[in-house]
């Protein structure tokens, strides 16, 4: 099995200025024939520009949902602003995390999901930041401590781990969203790998990551609460006769 750099690198950017110059021929053609194709060839050309959970899925093919808790949290993951990833690849991780709770071997999702689409240009910028540290990871990785992946409450533990860093990064405050990312991009790589150590060092950082939300959710239901009580005394000494 080839590792997931090199996977990632042939897939999305070995070939990514013949991606473009057929993205733009496409565009051209769309243009050129839109008055006799329609709809149809704007919409294939829109298509080649963007990547979907379908194409994700087919780069995984028989293998674990480490390999997609990876890729879909690489982009938070990442110390460079990925907007517009966090929420939706949140939610799709946190029905991959239930999926690995409840025992299934293979993933599922609704249609509606695999048909989500994100800029092929914004993923390969991803891929290739991301490539370098996925690297790093991989020199060290390797079989061990493999009940922790593989047994049944091994992945429970791993999945309910994710599900909670899931929900954490849906969650639109900010510090909420790169560390539950990281937690779940390292625990997924040694899902992948059955390494049941990098394992332990992401649910090590998923329970700091839980520590962190949880402390900052409890500082914004303060602050608000406390916001709340002075704009009450306001209005009672409004209404004072």
């Amino acid at each position: 099995m080839a590792k997931l750099s090199v996977e990632l690198q042939k897939y999305f950017l070995s070939d990514a200025v013949d991606v473009h110059r057929a993205d733009d021929l496409a565009s051209d053609l769309a243009d050129s024939f839109s008055s006799q194709s329609g709809p149809s060839a704007k919409a294939r050309s829109v298509e080649s520009q963007t990547v979907t959970l379908n194409e994700i899925l087919e780069i995984a093919g028989e293998r674990t949902f480490g390999f997609l808790f990876v890729l879909l949290s690489l982009p938070s993951a990442l110390p460079i602003p990925a907007p517009g990833y966090s929420t939706p690849f949140g939610i799709v991780m946190f029905l991959l995390a239930v999926q690995l709770i409840i025992g299934r071997e293979q993933p599922w999702f609704p249609e509606k999901f695999r048909k989500q689409g994100f800029e092929r240009s914004q993923v390969q910028s991803v891929i290739k930041k991301g490539v370098p540290w996925l690297k790093k990871i991989e020199l060290v990785a390797k079989p061990r401590l493999t009940p922790v992946c593989t047994s049944r409450t091994g992945q429970a533990v791993i999945g309910i781990a994710i599900a909670l860093m899931s929900i954490s990064m849906m969650i639109p405050i900010p510090l909420t969203n790169t560390l539950p990312a990281i937690g779940v991009f390292v625990t997924g790589f040694g899902l992948l790998d059955d390494d049941g150590a990098i394992s332990l060092g992401g649910l090590t950082i998923c329970a700091i990551s839980a520590v962190t939300t949880t402390t900052i959710l409890f500082l914004v239901f303060r602050l608000g609460m406390a916001g709340m009580e002075r704009v009450v005394d306001a209005a009672k000494e409004w209404v004072k006769p």
